[in-house]
């Protein structure tokens, strides 16, 4: 096994993977920037390095620095996380060519999977349903042209993007000019790659997603679905369960068996998540997330699997101790996020101080957070706080651990989703279950 792992990350989920790896005898090495110096991730590391400044570009994407840190250390694996360098190929490759084993997917697989048009053929090859689009866009009359064989509405996303980044949704052919330049633009600033390419828009569908694992012996296991329908209006997720509910007959089987098939045609190992939109009894690959994600909990808990520490032992080179026939879930599982953002202004961040933190407890609930009273959020990073994991023999004993484990939840001095969280999930709506992906937007405006 490794000696020593460095993790490439902060918040959370540095804590998640520094704890898997003391479960597994390994040393870790946490990396911090300046504004990070009295994080939890930094004090449970075994050693910790300063990498930079508060600016994410000069700390935790700062690759010299980085992979100086680990040779200094003897670092022999890193661990990327989720977020900053963790689909990054070149970042992966440097790694490698360092002698350092980076805990995920090879380069390529990370390459190929990352430009999301190549993905999409790549998946087309292999027999998976795609969305209709195009490839890249290059210039307005080519937008046009591809609008016009798709058939409006259709919508823009950034070959490179992530997190709703550079999406942009057209209802007709008077918002192309515009939106072209404004999504180009933000995928530009946001990735530094302005690509982008057009899809057909299915309306109100939702977002269901599988996570696979694979080792390098050629075994490919999937461990259920997730549904993610639960986002923002700029489609970053909000809530999370597992498995997906109120899907049509075969539909989940059709689902993980698809993933299964996706995820050996392009020679993955390691953990991964595809993600599909679900309409009907019609699903469509959207994208291969090559990384853990940050919704990985709800799996863990109703397959009662490691994910992280699946992850290293499969970089190790071991392989998987289970095969699909071992896989089951049990029970139901619902995640809710807790970002430092105010709903009422369109969640905007919200830095600062806290003030006073109580995390909820008792049974079926689990929190994975870095917050702490005297906690100063900085406003470099991404918003997360905390996630709220409940989990539960039925869906409806999930979302009743769920509402009370957020009424006991106290975070003060910043502004939280906390509160929102609580009134989503008992929206009679949401507690129906299968709400599309527009539901939050839609409840926010007062439509739905």
């Amino acid at each position: 096994m490794f000696r020593k792992v460095l993790v490439a990350n902060r918040g959370e989920i540095a804590l998640r993977i520094i704890r898997a790896c003391r479960e597994l005898g390994i040393k870790t090495v946490a990396i911090f920037s300046e504004a990070d110096r009295p994080a939890l991730h930094v004090r449970l590391a075994d050693e910790a390095f300063c990498v930079g400044p508060g600016q994410s570009a000069r700390s935790y994407l700062n690759i010299p620095n980085i992979i100086s840190t680990a040779l200094i250390t003897g670092a022999d694996a890193l661990h990327p996380g989720y977020g900053f360098l963790a689909e990054n190929a070149r970042f992966a490759q440097i790694c490698e060519d360092h002698g350092i084993t980076f805990i995920g997917p090879s380069p390529d697989v990370i390459a190929q999977m990352g430009d999301k048009a190549n993905a999409k053929e790549m998946m087309t090859r292999a027999g998976v349903p795609v969305i209709p689009g195009s490839g890249i866009l290059s210039s307005l009359r080519e937008a046009r042209a591809a609008a016009a064989t798709i058939g409006y509405p259709v919508i823009l996303k950034a070959t490179a993007g992530g997190g709703g980044r550079g999406m942009r949704r057209i209802l007709d052919e008077s918002e192309l000019e515009t939106s072209l330049r404004s999504a180009e633009s933000e995928a530009e600033a946001n990735f530094q790659d302005g690509r982008v390419y057009m899809e057909k828009l299915i309306l109100q569908p939702r977002h269901v997603e599988v996570q696979v694992l694979a080792d390098s012996h050629g075994e490919v296991v999937h461990l259920g679905e997730r549904d993610c329908s639960i986002q923002k209006p700029s489609h970053q997720k909000l809530i999370e369960e597992a498995p997906a509910p109120a899907l049509p007959d075969g539909v989940a089987e059709r689902l993980t068996a698809t993933a299964v098939t996706a995820a050996r045609s392009c020679g993955y190992t390691n953990a991964g998540t595809l993600e599909f939109l679900v309409s009907g009894e019609d699903f469509y690959f959207m994208e291969m997330n090559t990384r853990i994600q940050v919704e990985h909990p709800v799996t863990e808990l109703i397959f009662g699997v490691d994910l992280v520490k699946e992850q290293i032992r499969i970089a190790f080179g071991e392989r998987l101790g289970f095969a699909q026939s071992d896989l089951s879930p049990h029970g139901y599982a619902i995640e809710c996020r807790i970002n430092a953002e105010d709903p009422e202004r369109d969640f905007a961040p919200a830095a600062g101080l806290v003030t006073a933190v109580e995390l909820p407890g008792g049974p079926g609930i689990r929190v994975d957070t870095h917050v702490f009273a005297g906690l100063s959020i900085p406003p470099y990073y991404d918003s997360l706080l905390a996630k709220i994991i409940a989990v539960g023999r039925t869906r409806a004993s999930a979302l009743s651990r769920m509402e009370r484990a957020l009424a006991e939840t106290r975070i003060e001095g910043v502004k939280t989703t906390t509160e929102l969280c609580r009134d989503i999930v008992c929206d009679p709506r949401f507690v129906q279950g299968g709400v599309p992906i527009d539901f939050l937007e839609s409840r926010l405006v007062g439509v739905a």
